[in-house]
């Protein structure tokens, strides 16, 4: 049976909602939408909720607007009823009802990353472990010592030793046998790469090999060392090596393709750095593409690499990109609809209401304070003295009567630059928010409890209104005083002649 879900909104929003929640084809019987009585359905409150909502609720689902902050899990615990938040704006409310009613489950995966820190052996071994936290906090699961050919590393044994004290798993990437049976004996989980005539270097050790050709392309080479490590009882990953774009490309994605057909067991890794690193574009495309033909083939492990300025995030975007692909994959759907973060400098649906429902909402407003909206018609801003529409924000400015107040006239300023941005590159905008660019950058902090206190802005606003009613309080009592003494000195008696 399908939950049965509970909408809590407010006046403004109570018609799109139901008329959305219409248009999705929910069936009647398994929803109810209900108006708690406040116009702004994002300001609802804890108390309000426990005040005008009687117990028991008959739902196993309370879904709030995504805006409000409050407490859910003293919500749920009041009412007996789990409390979530739903999206923040309605026209995305199809995407987070479209699978059972809940929003996809994006913490499961089954692919491995490897984060080669290629540097390794000159970086100070504290400096060593901090880059490796990072990795691992950004989505890392094994940590990839780089070799240098005729560098040496001496603190090759020290590094694994401690990066493994750390609850890390490790693995050393050379071209040198020596140092890779170094690695290994010094506990290394992992060595890249070894071919048929060098297993030995594993020998007594529970190191597990990544396997390549003996010679570039030849998989027949590879297909034998994968008979060798098994007959020798080795467990081993196979890399048939991916090459760069116009270098290869096409025929390494065949080997991957070839390999997997002749061996359907064989555990394999792809390291991705050659398309993402070598080639001058935005990676999380690459990215999401190599990691769905992961997905497809069943390579459980990739290999990235961060050399490069423009892919500073690939462990966050292969982070994102392998759990977008398992969950398609497991609903036997496309990689589409789930969000994720992958989508960085456009939207799918960048605009929430179009230019009459902003019209419409402007008209409601009863307040002062401006509200900020990008549409396909331009730079909407309103308040209860009127509603402008520029697609050049410099067009607005002489229109909204803050010449004489810095502080809100440099808000506004910030907030419509934010607001061009994303309407120019197709971004959704959200007025005193950060613009969202997905796994390109860290999410800031949020608190989902309490509403953002005052920004800089608006409280020199609050202190210059405050500093201007104290001098109009001191001018009115000076006036006063003069009069007073005025009036005292008017009803004296004329000196006599």
């Amino acid at each position: 049976m399908p939950d049965k879900l509970l909408f809590l909104t407010g006046h403004l929003a109570e018609a799109r909602l139901n008329g959305t929640l219409a248009e999705i084809g929910l069936p009647e019987d398994t929803f109810e939408v209900r108006n708690v009585g406040i116009k702004v359905a994002a300001l609802m409150t804890e108390k309000i909720l426990k005040n005008r909502l009687e117990a028991p609720l008959v739902a196993d689902r309370v879904i709030l607007p995504g805006r409000v902050r409050m407490d859910l899990q003293s919500l749920g615990d009041h009412f007996g009823v789990p409390f979530e938040l739903g999206p923040e704006e309605l026209i995305d409310l199809p995407q987070f009802l479209g699978r059972g009613g809940k929003p996809p489950d994006l913490s499961q995966y089954d692919i491995n990353i490897f984060a080669e820190i290629v540097e390794a052996p000159e970086l100070p071994l504290d400096e060593l472990i901090a880059r490796a936290l990072k990795h691992k906090s950004a989505g890392a699961d094994v940590i990839d010592l780089g070799c240098r050919p005729d560098v040496p590393f001496p603190g090759l044994e020290d590094a694994v030793k401690a990066l493994k004290a750390e609850g890390l798993k490790v693995s050393v990437d050379s071209g040198d046998w020596e140092e890779l049976r170094r690695a290994a004996q010094a506990g290394a989980d992992f060595v890249l790469s070894l071919d048929e005539d060098h297993l030995e270097v594993v020998a007594g050790t529970k190191c597990v090999p990544v396997l390549i050709p003996r010679e570039h392309g030849d998989i027949d080479s590879l297909v034998r060392a994968i008979e060798k490590a098994e007959a020798l009882g080795i467990p081993h990953l196979a890399d048939p090596i991916l090459d760069p774009i116009h270098f290869g490309f096409m025929k390494s994605l065949e080997r991957y393709a070839d390999l997997r057909r002749r061996c359907p067991d064989v555990e394999m890794l792809m390291g991705t750095g050659n398309l993402t690193e070598l080639t001058e574009a935005d990676s999380q495309g690459l990215t999401a593409m190599l990691v769905g033909i992961c997905s497809e083939l069943n390579i459980r492990n990739v290999l990235i690499v961060q050399v490069s300025p423009h892919t500073t995030r690939t462990v966050e975007e292969h982070d994102a990109a392998r759990r977008l692909m398992f969950r398609a994959r497991e609903d036997n759907a496309l990689p589409k609809g789930y969000g994720g973060g992958l989508l960085s400098l456009h939207d799918l649906r960048p605009f929430p209401q179009t230019p009459d429902e902003i019209a419409k909402a402007a008209a409601a407003i009863r307040d002062a304070n401006f509200r900020i909206e990008p549409s396909t018609q331009g730079l909407h801003i309103y308040n209860r003295f009127g509603h402008n529409v520029e697609a050049d924000p410099f067009e607005l400015f002489g229109k909204l009567g803050v010449e004489e107040d810095g502080s809100h006239a440099f808000y506004l300023g910030y907030e419509l630059a934010k607001a061009e941005i994303a309407r120019t590159l197709g971004k959704r905008y959200t007025q005193d928010r950060p613009l969202d660019w997905g796994v390109a950058a860290d999410a800031p902090n949020e608190d989902m409890i309490h509403h953002a206190p005052e920004g800089a802005t608006l409280r020199a606003a609050r202190e210059l209104a405050e500093q201007k009613r104290e001098e109009a309080r001191k001018e009115a009592a000076e006036k006063l005083e003069a009069a007073k003494k005025d009036g005292g000195a008017a009803s004296k008696p004329p000196p006599k002649a």
